[in-house]
């Protein structure tokens, strides 16, 4: 397994983005991203057509967010966890693979909703615009 690993330091911004893009190419099958909360780069890294992010803080939701979700980037706060739980949540990432069964619908529905947005309450799909 191919695995791009990233940290937001000061002068690692631009590594940051292109672990994230190296996600959404193809190049490497997961990415690891650390930085302060783990927050800011899932968010940004999910605007990237192909990449799945979620900032993890144990082993069960890296584990969790791959095996039902098809998570292919976790982000870690290092003010949030410490570096022996970080070493096993990434074991567990890594360990993790996706489910089939009931959970593929859910990826299929973010599937569509990545490629059309999200269904709205209306039944429409796509971004509303204005609001």
């Amino acid at each position: 397994m191919r695995i791009g690993i990233a940290a937001d330091h000061a002068g690692q911004r631009l590594v940051a983005a292109i672990s994230a893009e190296a996600v959404a190419r193809g190049d490497v099958e997961r990415g690891i991203f650390c930085c302060g909360s783990g927050i800011g780069p899932a968010v940004a890294a999910s605007k990237l057509a192909g990449v799945r992010a979620a900032p993890v803080e144990n082993e069960w939701s890296a584990r969790d967010a791959v095996e039902h979700v098809d998570v292919n980037l976790i982000t870690l706060g290092e003010r949030v966890i410490g570096p022996e739980l970080a070493k096993s949540i990434v074991d567990s990432y890594l360990a993790a693979h996706v489910q089939s069964g009931r959970h593929a619908r859910r990826r299929e529905q973010i599937a569509r909703m990545e490629k059309n947005g999200p269904v709205l309450a209306d039944g429409t799909q796509g971004m509303r615009r204005g609001t």
